[in-house]
């Protein structure tokens, strides 16, 4: 496929586009807003800065970000950091984490005329693109005006670089244009090279993931909710979190909570839904069971007659994950690819999760290697898995040790990657 091909569809398609955003916004109507965004049509500050502009996707990407856009940030206090999302709980990450320090704005489409409008309103000298976003007609917008492009953090699974692969031409001209590539393995950086980019512009750096570093004020907010959400209750309590879960999984972690409550009654069972639009669904399923609920978006109190607690608030994941004693880490038991296990990893928590985890195969393999974390393929599985890790502490105390160690000894991709960065800046 040709680029002037793919952006025909483009055009034609986004109708399509359009009805997509809409009906998204009827169960999350932050989809209906800032559209000007997505076309270009944005006003940076008027105070003559140069820019570096980070593009991430969501709420993971942006986080795993974090620790490079602060060390840019430092290093560059003249220019303005253009952060850039593409979905509306990304954009909300992005406030939790700046604030007002970042210039925040969704990224445009991938559309000739908003690419356009973008960068000569930015006007940035650097764009760091994470992990895998990678879109033909802005890179080679960049590419046109001599802006560098870092593709940071880098992933590709099998899957995705046979997506890539079957459209030829098109992959192979965008990857030429890249500046460099910053791979997270050798296995991603095998992929990058197969599907077209060269040897010479690419370095295996690790994962800034492994960088994440938990504040303490953060760790102190997890215990003293620990306390509260715990108080009353027998000294054995523990603390489960089903994090991130999806459509198809919710249903797996009521059965296996289900089935867990009959040997161990005094479990709290945090659901954290990976999207929001899925809250309220996920609070009528958990109904279904004529459980006790507490829903965090209410600030409703969690007493002892809690059974389980809806994680329906945005920016609260780390510190929902600083109170409990086991980590179930979703987007595993479905097809989905699993999510970061690493941040539950950092806060020297035990880990499970299911096998579905191509998005974070390495990682998860580091860390079960280790006996930081454990597979575990049905409902079954996860209950027996907590049943023991929840009742042997020796058993937790090990595999949260592990995962802390793997995390200590995997840091430094952030100042390789920073370096690079740099290096293109200041070419």
């Amino acid at each position: 496929m040709s680029r002037f091909v793919y952006t025909l569809i483009f055009y034609l398609g986004l109708p399509l586009v359009v009805l997509r955003l809409l009906y998204r916004a009827r169960s999350a109507p932050a989809y209906a807003r800032r559209w000007h965004e997505r076309f270009g049509l944005i006003t940076p500050p008027a105070d003559g800065k140069k820019s570096i502009w980070i593009h991430t996707v969501s709420v993971g990407e942006s986080i795993a970000a974090a620790p490079l856009v602060k060390k840019l940030q430092s290093a560059y206090p003249d220019h303005r950091i253009v952060v850039t999302t593409m979905t509306p709980t990304g954009s909300e990450q992005v406030k939790i984490l700046y604030g007002d320090t970042v210039f925040h704005v969704y990224a445009p489409y991938d559309l000739p005329c908003s690419v356009s409008r973008f960068l000569k309103r930015i006007q940035p000298e650097l764009a760091v693109v994470m992990e895998t976003e990678l879109w033909p007609n802005t890179i080679a917008a960049c590419h046109k005006r001599n802006i560098p492009v870092l593709l940071t953090n880098a992933r590709l699974s099998e899957r995705s670089a046979k997506g890539y692969g079957r459209l030829g031409p098109l992959t192979r001209k965008m990857l030429q244009q890249l500046s460099f590539i910053a791979a997270q393995t050798e296995d991603d950086a095998r992929r990058f090279i197969e599907l077209g980019f060269p040897k010479a512009r690419m370095q295996v750096t690790g994962t800034l993931k492994y960088d994440l570093d938990i504040p303490e004020a953060l760790k102190s907010e997890g215990k003293d909710l620990r306390e509260s959400w715990l108080r009353g209750r027998p000294g054995h309590a523990r603390i489960l979190i089903a994090a991130s879960t999806h459509k198809g999984e919710d249903e797996q972690i009521v059965e296996a909570f289900r089935n867990l409550s009959r040997t161990l009654s005094d479990v709290l069972l945090i659901v954290v839904p990976r999207h929001p639009e899925r809250f309220d669904a996920v609070y009528e399923l958990l109904k279904n069971e004529e459980w006790n609920i507490s829903r965090r978006s209410t600030n409703a109190p969690v007493t002892p007659e809690t059974d389980v607690l809806l994680g329906d608030t945005m920016g609260e994941l780390l510190r929902m994950y600083a109170t409990a004693d086991l980590a179930f880490v979703g987007g595993s038991l479905v097809e989905h690819g699993g999510h970061n296990p690493l941040e539950p990893a950092a806060l020297g928590l035990p880990i499970v999760s299911g096998p579905h985890v191509f998005n974070f195969q390495e990682v998860t393999a580091t860390l079960e290697e280790a006996g930081a974390l454990t597979t575990v393929h049905t409902s079954a599985g996860l209950t027996r898995h907590a049943e023991y890790i929840l009742t042997d502490q020796d058993a937790a105390q090990n595999a949260g040790n592990a995962a802390l160690e793997v995390m200590n000894k995997n840091r430094g991709a952030l100042s390789r990657q920073l370096m690079l960065a740099q290096a293109l800046i200041e070419k």
